[in-house]
């Protein structure tokens, strides 16, 4: 049997080579296409702005969340929790301890969710609740250093014409010498919150409450983000604010 040479074998490879690339078409260059102007967008109107800032806002095909029932806006409430008198910021820069956080109503239904059964009634009122704002400052041996500010506090609830309700005294319990404020926020006949204030010697607790409550709601509240166990004062009787 006579051997290919291995040129031979070389030759039918490249033969082979070039009749492959000469079935393949050939590539144009490719063309830069002509450059059109840049056009301008068309200038859209401005969006209205939703009417509640309930959940987030839609994002692409994601459709907004319905509110609940009684979900009040933000913008629309009675009761902001972000505000507070502007005498509160002078008295935390003087205090030595300070603590504030705020509770929504999802943080607040998980609270009620931890509480015993022993406890059904606090937590009904607690799922009645649009949000909690507590501010906590205790300050030094020399003790609250401007009694004035506590004053233009309970004068700031006054000017915004929330009704007090309440002011106790204790000076046997626990706690010495502590005074509770709690104003009510109405909105035609109905409490849609109110405001705790309680004060000790070296501490000071501001309490903002949202949502539709009634007087007795308060008093389960008691004992519930730092609100004292203040005597009632009629709000068990009570029936009109």
């Amino acid at each position: 049997m006579r051997r290919s040479s291995p040129f031979a074998l070389a030759a039918l490879c490249a033969g082979l080579a070039c009749a492959a690339a000469a079935q393949q078409p050939v590539q144009q260059p490719d063309r830069q296409p002509a450059r059109q102007p840049a056009r301008q967008p068309a200038q859209q109107s401005p969006e209205k702005p939703s009417p509640y800032t309930y959940g987030q806002q839609p994002s692409g095909e994601q459709a907004q969340p319905l509110p609940p029932e009684n979900y009040v806006p933000p913008q629309l409430s009675p009761v902001p929790l972000e505000w507070t008198p502007p005498a509160l910021e002078a008295l935390t820069a003087q205090a030595a301890v300070k603590t504030s956080f705020t509770l929504d109503r999802t943080l607040l239904e998980v609270a009620a969710g931890l509480m015993p059964e022993g406890e059904g009634e606090d937590r009904r009122v607690l799922n009645k609740l649009d949000g909690v704002s507590v501010h906590f400052l205790r300050f030094g041996a020399g003790g609250i250093p401007d009694e004035d500010a506590v004053g233009a506090l309970r004068a700031a609830y006054h000017v915004r014409g929330w009704k007090h309700v309440v002011t106790s005294t204790d000076r046997g319990g626990p706690v010495r010498d502590q005074t509770t404020d709690v104003w009510v926020v109405l909105d035609g006949t109905n409490v849609r919150g109110a405001v705790v204030m309680a004060e000790t010697p070296q501490t000071l607790t501001l309490i903002t409450i949202a949502g539709n409550i009634n007087p007795v709601d308060l008093l389960h509240l008691r004992g519930h983000f730092g609100i004292p166990r203040f005597n009632d004062d009629g709000l068990r009787q009570r029936r009109n604010w």
